[in-house]
């Protein structure tokens, strides 16, 4: 976490938008536990993990829209969405991810 918020701080330094990414709820088995952050930067630039490979990538896409918007999402991933297959999550959990823009 202090490895995130420390590139936060220089992005923000720097005068880049930031969104974060927080894994909310956490249901059966996942690749990272409750609380689990990432930071995404406007350019896509990203540092910390909120899940795997394909996940994040979809995540950083929505990150994109919420620095755009403003608005914060509400995302959630799991095995019983066709979705989350083809994302890469089959460790048979589900996860939530909360995007919000780092003011």
């Amino acid at each position: 976490m202090r490895q995130v918020l420390k590139e936060i701080e220089g992005w923000k330094r720097q005068g880049s938008g930031v969104a974060l990414a927080t894994v909310v709820k956490v249901w059966g088995s996942a690749p990272r536990p409750l609380g689990s952050k990432m930071a995404i930067r406007d350019d896509g630039e990203m540092v910390g993990s909120v899940s795997g490979g394909c996940v994040e990538a979809a995540v950083c896409q929505e990150a994109k829209g919420v620095l755009v918007s403003g608005e914060p999402r509400l995302l959630r991933y799991g095995v019983a969405d066709e979705e989350a297959w083809s994302l890469g999550l089959s460790c048979g959990g589900e996860i939530e991810v909360f995007i919000e823009k780092v003011a």
